[in-house]
Order: structure tokens, then C-alpha cells, then sequence
């Protein structure tokens, strides 16, 4: 028995956040009904290439709808917000990242759906919050990468604010979706009554640079980019060798004293300048400088090696491929493949009892469901 069976969560969302957070959920055993316009559904659907075995559905849209049961709804029409009230009634989560101020505007808002659904656990996924001066603005990702902070922390002080390559505002809010939703459901067991989640792009980027944050409350000082390096721990970055990078990270000061010996160069441990963690922060620009010419002198495996050997955190720089190919990628399973003649994904990062839940349908195609769950002919 997989966590959440028995739990029915009804997502009208689109994109990522709501639609991950969707996903979690139906991995973990929810059954989990995706709501989505007649016209062309969630836009996301299209997101290619590449695309999957149909040719026309984006493999950005598998990895983020697998798992689910998929209903078409204008949500404009009086006659279908009806219907989406007939499954709520069944329902124990709604989850919706549709644009601020739309649900109100049709009414679905928390207010009307909780007053006729009491035990109904509404989360919101917003841009920048429920409150305040940007409430109703939209937003994506890389616009919160930025707003939020993250940009200006992110790549090489000589260089241009970086992008993270990978939606982690998104992955992130709709993990925190979940995480919210959970604990209602737990305070649902003793109160009866169920309550909205509010989430945001905005507060899950803050809540990432939550230690530069902090620091500027304390001190005033402005963060500045540190490239691959860490603003507190040194050395904790990527490096050059003789072939390819490096990730070096001797998170402490008997780390340290390990990775100086295996550098050939025991005396730095003992050196005042470079002997504890602060005073390496102060010094780095003379150590770093020290550490990039003794690493450039041999293989990056040849030090990957000796360095191990020593018990000091260290690792390739791989690119996706390498990852894929890699002994541990294969050994943890985290892939599967869809059913029903659909395309392999990376699952659910969680195992229960040793076992990673599998997806038993693959994404829905548009209004798969309509029959099953509406009564209607299935698109």
C-alpha cells in the first residue's frame, strides 16, 4: 500500500509547479485527476521536441502528468464549474496554479469552494504571494530566478547574473505544495475541516538563498557571486585539473588538513593563514590560486583517486550523459518506464519500504477521462 492511497486530488494546473506537485502526489498513491481546457489542454503538451511515442506530446509533459487520470473542463461555462464542484465532493485536495485572480474571477476561489466543501484542502500556487503590491502578477521561473535573488548569487563575479539550467523555483514550489498539503491533511484527522495552502515562486526563491538572506539581515553587506565556489567554506568549489574539472569540497578543517597532505602540501594545514575554516574564508585569494596550480598538474581521475583514498569529498563535473551512464545512476533504479507504450522518465526521488512507487498509467491524453469521470465522450 503506497501512502496516499485512498487520497483524491483533483489539479487544475499547468506547466510545472502544480502539475509536479500533481505528480508527487499520484506517485505516492493518490488518485490524482487532471483538469484541463478542451482547447489544446495544458500548454505544456507542446512543449517540444522532443516528443514522446505520439509525436505530438512533449516528454516535458510525461515526466509531469504520468500517473494521472485526464478530464477536459471549460471552466467558463456555469455547467462545467459545476461538474468540477460534483468531483470535489469526492475530493480531498484541490491543487491550482491557473493565472492570479482567474479562479475568482470564474468562481472557483478558495473562498466559494471551501465554504461549499468544507473538507476540502485548496492550495494555491501563486507567483509572488497571496498578499502584497504583486499579487496578481504572473511569473515563471527564470523571472523569479531573478526577481528573487538567486541570479545575482549565481556564476562568476566577472560574469553576467547565471540561470540555473534546471526549473528549480517550480520543482521546488511544487514540492512545498505538497509538503503543505500533507500537513493539512493531518490536521483534517483532528479537526475535521480541511483549509488552503499557499505557495509561491517568490518565497520558495527566497527560502533558496535563505543563508544570503540572512547574512544581509545581520551584517547589510550585499552577497556577491562566488562562480562555483561557497561564500563560507573553502576550498568548496569546481577546479581545473590536467584534463577535466573537478568538484572539491573539504567541508572542514580535518578535511582540509587530509585534502593539504594529498596536495602534496601538508603545511598549509598548520599555515595561520589557511590552518581553520574562517581564516581560509579571509585568505582565500592567495590559497585558491595555490590550490588551482598543484591540481592542474595531474588527471582529474588520478587526483579523484587519491583523494578518496584520503577520505576527501570529491567528484566529477559530469554532464547529463556521463550521469546517465554512471554505475550509480543505474544502481539506485530511479528510472522507469511508462506504461502503455509510453516513454521512460525519471521517477519519484523516494522510496518506501525499498521500493520506488511506480507509475501505473502513463500522461493522460487530452480528455482520456471525459467517459470515465463526466460521463461525457472521450476526447
Amino acid at each position: 500500500m503506497l501512502p496516499l492511497e485512498g487520497v483524491r486530488v483533483i489539479e487544475v494546473g499547468q506547466a510545472l509547479a502544480g502539475p509536479l506537485a500533481g505528480a508527487i502526489m499520484a506517485d505516492m498513491g493518490a488518485d490524482v485527476i487532471k483538469v484541463e481546457k478542451p482547447d489544446g489542454g495544458d500548454d505544456a503538451r507542446g512543449w517540444g521536441p522532443p516528443f514522446g511515442p505520439d509525436g505530438v506530446t512533449s516528454l516535458y509533459f510525461h515526466g509531469q502528468n504520468r500517473n494521472k487520470r485526464g478530464i477536459t473542463l471549460d471552466l467558463k461555462k456555469a455547467g462545467d464549474v459545476e461538474a468540477l464542484h460534483r468531483l470535489c465532493e469526492t475530493a480531498d485536495i484541490l491543487v491550482q496554479n491557473l493565472r492570479p485572480g482567474v479562479v475568482e474571477e470564474i468562481g472557483i476561489g478558495p473562498a466559494t469552494m471551501l465554504a461549499r466543501h468544507p473538507r476540502l484542502i485548496y492550495c494555491s500556487i501563486w507567483a509572488f504571494g497571496d498578499r502584497g503590491p504583486m499579487k496578481m502578477k504572473p511569473g515563471f521561473d527564470p523571472l523569479l530566478q531573478a526577481y528573487g535573488g538567486m541570479m545575482s548569487v549565481t556564476g562568476r563575479p566577472e560574469d553576467p547574473p547565471t540561470f540555473c539550467g534546471a526549473s528549480i523555483n517550480d520543482k521546488a514550489t511544487g514540492m512545498f505544495t505538497v509538503i503543505g498539503a500533507l500537513g493539512m491533511l493531518r490536521r483534517r484527522e483532528v479537526t475535521g475541516r480541511g483549509g488552503m495552502v499557499d505557495t509561491s515562486l517568490f518565497e520558495t526563491a527566497v527560502h533558496w538563498v535563505e543563508g544570503q538572506v540572512n547574512n544581509h539581515l545581520h551584517t547589510g553587506d550585499v552577497p556577491k557571486r562566488h562562480g562555483t565556489g561557497g561564500a563560507v567554506i573553502v576550498p568548496y568549489q569546481v577546479f581545473d585539473t590536467a584534463d577535466r574539472p573537478l568538484c572539491l569540497a573539504a567541508g572542514n578543517d580535518r578535511l582540509w588538513a587530509r585534502c593539504a597532505d594529498v596536495l602534496g602540501h601538508a603545511a598549509w594545514a598548520t599555515d595561520e593563514r589557511f590552518a581553520k575554516g574562517a581564516a581560509r574564508v579571509r585568505n582565500k585569494a592567495a590559497l585558491l590560486p595555490l590550490i588551482a596550480e598543484v591540481l592542474r598538474t595531474r588527471p582529474r581521475d588520478a587526483w579523484i583517486a587519491a583523494l578518496e583514498a584520503a577520505g576527501v569529498p570529491c567528484a566529477p563535473v559530469n554532464d547529463i550523459g556521463e550521469v546517465v551512464a554512471s554505475p550509480q545512476f543505474d544502481a539506485v533504479g530511479i528510472v522507469q518506464q511508462l506504461p502503455a507504450g509510453g516513454p521512460r522518465v525519471v521517477g519519484l526521488p523516494i522510496s518506501f519500504d525499498g521500493e520506488r512507487p511506480r507509475s501505473l498509467r502513463d500522461a493522460p491524453r487530452l480528455g482520456e477521462h471525459d467517459g470515465e469521470l463526466l460521463g461525457r465522450p472521450t476526447g
